[in-house]
């Protein structure tokens, strides 16, 4: 591989994307981490169950990572959020509203990437979508239970199903084995197997850029879920994404990151506090994609856009296809 071909990081934010010349990252999603829901105490402050003398340093590592994020799952849920429903109960949409979440959360880039790495600032960025139909493929570590494997792989169809439905874009999960054209990976892996993933994310996404393969292996524990998604051009159309999700997660926590996750790495990269009632906002209100979510992701795989948009040229578009959406005033 040339220099010219070698993938490389353009930009990031909550989404992400390649190139077979240029790698552009367009971000990673974070389910976590918001400090104005304040975190849980960490597990030493109240110790999970001691694993069995028989385990591994891997499984302790796990069991305690697992114990912590179940904390942290029933402290949100005591406090009402991770919220199940549709939120449209919660809408008080005008068009003006509509557009302005729209650019908020799909034409901005929620991390910037420097010399010293990725740091969070919002900055704007292009309209990011796929082109091409989406296959995706769940690929689980050795870790996850057979009856948790059948159970998400029965929940991620129905949402790609339904995603596809909202968007129009084809969009399918592909059977368990073998490769079959995936160009849309979830990986959900245990602390180990996430660390010692490289290799794997290398021949998934030939030339993957070092700084895109160390944001997931070295992913802080504060970082619930992430996706990487690249375009094979030098453009804004993504070819290929990879997923991570924590198999410690408690189920709940688990299906929330599948939904969101999903999500972002179609192109609504970014979070932000205007999206309200939406998962696409760090205070974890809601768990599963929502009313206003779904409006979206319609917007954002409308024809009339199209990848490489900047606000100024999409948000008049933008407004009109909200306007037949909801009507109203703008």
């Amino acid at each position: 591989m040339t220099a010219a071909e070698r993938p490389r990081a353009r930009q990031i934010t909550d989404g992400a994307a390649v190139s077979g010349r240029v790698l552009a990252l367009a971000g990673f999603g974070w389910l976590a981490g918001c400090g104005t829901l304040g975190m849980p105490p960490a597990p030493t402050a109240s110790p999970a169950p001691q694993p069995a003398a028989e385990a591994s340093p891997e499984d302790a590592i796990s069991a305690e990572l697992a114990a912590y994020y179940r904390r942290i799952e029933a402290d949100r849920r005591a406090r009402g959020l991770m919220r199940t429903d549709s939120g449209a109960d919660q809408m008080a949409l005008s068009v003006g509203r509509l557009t302005d979440i729209y650019v908020e959360i799909a034409l901005r880039d929620e991390y910037l990437r420097t010399a010293r790495g990725f740091i969070a600032r919002s900055t704007a960025a292009p309209l990011r979508r796929w082109e091409e139909p989406v296959r995706l493929r769940l690929e689980f570590g050795a870790s996850m239970s057979a009856a948790k494997r059948a159970n998400d792989r029965s929940e991620v169809a129905s949402l790609v199903n339904r995603i596809s439905s909202i968007t129009r874009h084809p969009m399918r999960l592909l059977p368990p084995g073998g490769n079959d054209g995936a160009n849309f990976h979830i990986l959900v892996l245990s602390e180990t197997e996430r660390r010692a993933i490289a290799p794997r994310l290398r021949a998934l996404i030939p030339g993957i850029d070092p700084a895109a393969l160390s944001l997931v292996t070295d992913m802080p524990r504060e970082t619930f879920c992430l996706v990487l998604a690249f375009s094979r051009q030098d453009d804004d159309a993504y070819s290929d994404a990879v997923a991570i999700i924590r198999a410690e997660h408690p189920d709940l926590t688990r299906l929330a990151c599948y939904h969101e996750e999903i999500a972002q790495g179609l192109g609504l990269a970014n979070d932000s506090v205007l999206a309200r009632p939406s998962v696409f906002n760090d205070n974890e209100e809601y768990a599963f994609l929502t009313a206003l979510d779904t409006l979206l992701l319609r917007i954002h795989y409308d024809p009339r856009l199209q990848p490489g948009m900047s606000e100024a040229e999409a948000r008049p578009i933008v407004q009109r296809i909200s306007t037949e959406l909801i009507g109203g005033e703008s």
